[in-house]
């Protein structure tokens, strides 16, 4: 497992200035939701990491759906930045 293999596209700056802003804190969640599977793909049967992951999965999951429903365009920037969803295609 690699610690520090996380994403940093926020800057150290903009962590001080937006510590609780929507974007800011899916960013955390989305770091921590790697760490742990990377974990997870080494411990199999840690039931309580695994509870954990599926904690936060629905917090990101219910930040992500408040951000598309007030302002979609940076929405769609922060999906495009962390590389979280598959674009839809029908």
């Amino acid at each position: 497992m690699i610690k520090n293999s996380f994403i940093s596209v926020i800057p150290q700056e903009a962590k001080k200035e937006k510590g609780g802003s929507v974007e800011f804190q899916v960013f955390n969640f989305t770091n921590k939701i790697r760490i742990l599977t990377s974990h997870l793909e080494l411990h199999r049967k840690d039931y309580s990491s695994q509870r954990g992951l599926r904690k936060i999965l629905g917090k990101r999951q219910r930040l992500l759906a408040y951000l598309s429903k007030k302002n979609r365009v940076r929405y769609k920037e922060l999906i495009g930045q962390l590389n979280i969803r598959e674009p839809k295609t029908r």
